[in-house]
């Protein structure tokens, strides 16, 4: 959390300071496309991260600014990491298997259940536990696409608003002060998002049902496997993630609000279910789940550069929010959600926080900073526009490669915004803002 103090008004912090953050987020959103194979290893983003990152903290320190640069290492960046890899872990070691039916009613279940889940054990988590699970319950079925891309919005994306643990920009909300179960105050939303996606969903799916010959439906009929899970003790671990973060806090430990180095305690608590997921998960069930360190890997370094970045991105606009003019929650909502659709939505949330709490906004509920209304634009806005590009959101890509690996013919990026989201989610989020936030 970046600390505001009046010292800081008399940095002059230009607005070309903000390129190295702007050139970090551009990577990201290109590189995967036009770049791939050189995308594809760690090192080369760390090196990116590096490059972009070590300049701009030197010109912090100069700068006087290394205090600012320290708190959003320690305090965002860390924790951060910690969570993400511990949902990481312990999802991981749960594994679905099975074949069930592949009737509409069943994959619009199968995806309300993943949206429900989502907020639980993240995004990322629901994503990669159902996502092979549903591609094998429609293995015998020809048209499965759509199927695929309503579980990108639902599971991968929307689903995740009800709490911190469901999408990384919540959980850096939730680090400058929201209570935990604020969250669920955008039930909703999350509701009526997913309700019409899942009305929307089982309508297209009923008439592609039709379309599919008898010798399909008869072999999906035939080729049944029972649902199972394995790895269940970690939902214990999960459990424990879930309570750490509700509780190990200032509101129930006031020492953590007084010295914010008590905060790890919640960091020590997330490592240690990280850990005995790892000790007593079988290792065979990591390996049905083709688990790796990779994904998570890949996060800690592009998030390293992102933050160190970001640092002069959140003090320029603390100290210059009122010239920019955003007042009103539409404004909030969807040029957060415009961003997010082609930027990580972690750093463009935390930026038009920055923003409204730098405009010094009032309303009648205040929530961290800055009225509640403009949070739940700025929160539904990047949670949900995640899911407008392959790239808006982390889990986005990774679903696409694993349907692509199973054979289904994806959309390509411009396709999926043509054929999907612009005539199908946007929409629906327009709808949102117009029936509960605006």
């Amino acid at each position: 959390m970046i600390l505001i103090d009046s010292s800081l008004e008399t940095v002059n912090l230009q607005l070309w300071t903000l390129i190295p953050f702007a050139l970090m987020l551009l990577m990201i959103a290109i590189a995967p496309l036009f770049m791939g194979h050189w995308w594809e290893k760690n090192s080369n983003k760390l090196i990116i991260s590096l490059v972009l990152g070590i300049p701009t903290a030197a010109f912090l320190i100069y700068k006087g600014l290394s205090h600012e640069l320290t708190h959003q290492l320690i305090f965002d960046y860390i924790p951060f990491i910690v969570l993400l890899g511990a949902l990481f872990t312990v999802t991981g070691g749960i594994h679905l298997k099975g074949d069930i039916q592949a009737k509409p009613w069943i994959n619009t279940l199968f995806l309300g259940i993943g949206a429900i889940l989502a907020s639980i054990m993240g995004t990322t988590g629901a994503a990669m536990l159902l996502i092979r699970p549903i591609i094998k319950t429609n293995s015998q079925r020809k048209y499965k696409a759509h199927t695929i891309l309503f579980f990108i919005a639902c599971v991968a994306n929307c689903g995740g608003l009800l709490t911190p643990l469901g999408d990384p920009p919540l959980f850096l909300l939730y680090l400058r002060g929201i209570d935990f179960t604020w969250f669920l105050s955008l039930l909703p939303e999350w509701a009526l998002a997913n309700l019409l996606l899942l009305i929307t969903y089982f309508c297209m799916d009923s008439y592609y049902y039709k379309k599919e010959s008898k010798e399909n439906i008869v072999k999906d009929k035939s080729e049944k496997v029972p649902i199972r899970i394995e790895g269940k003790l970690n939902f214990i671990w999960l459990l424990g993630i879930v309570l750490s973060v509700a509780f190990l806090n200032s509101g129930y430990i006031s020492i953590m609000g007084e010295n914010p180095y008590f905060g790890f305690l919640r960091d020590g608590a997330l490592i240690l279910m990280a850990t005995l997921s790892l000790i007593f998960t079988k290792k065979i069930v990591r390996e049905k789940n083709k688990f790796s360190w990779t994904p998570i890997l890949e996060v800690a370094v592009l998030f390293f550069g992102i933050f160190i970045t970001m640092t002069p991105a959140l003090l320029y606009l603390a100290v210059n929010a009122q010239n920019f003019g955003f007042t009103e929650p539409w404004q909030f909502y969807f040029t957060t959600g415009a961003l997010s659709s082609f930027l990580d939505n972690a750093p463009t949330a935390i930026s038009f926080y920055q923003l409204a709490e730098g405009s010094h906004l009032i309303g009648d509920v205040m929530i961290a900073g800055i009225p509640e209304i403009i949070m739940k634009a700025i929160c539904v806005g990047a949670v949900f526009f995640g899911s407008m590009t392959y790239i808006g959101n982390g889990p986005n890509f990774m679903v696409k490669a694993i349907a692509e690996e199973n054979k289904i013919s994806m959309p390509s990026f411009f396709g999926y915004m043509i054929k999907f989201s612009l005539i199908i989610l946007l929409p629906i989020y327009i709808i949102v803002y117009l029936i509960c936030i605006y």
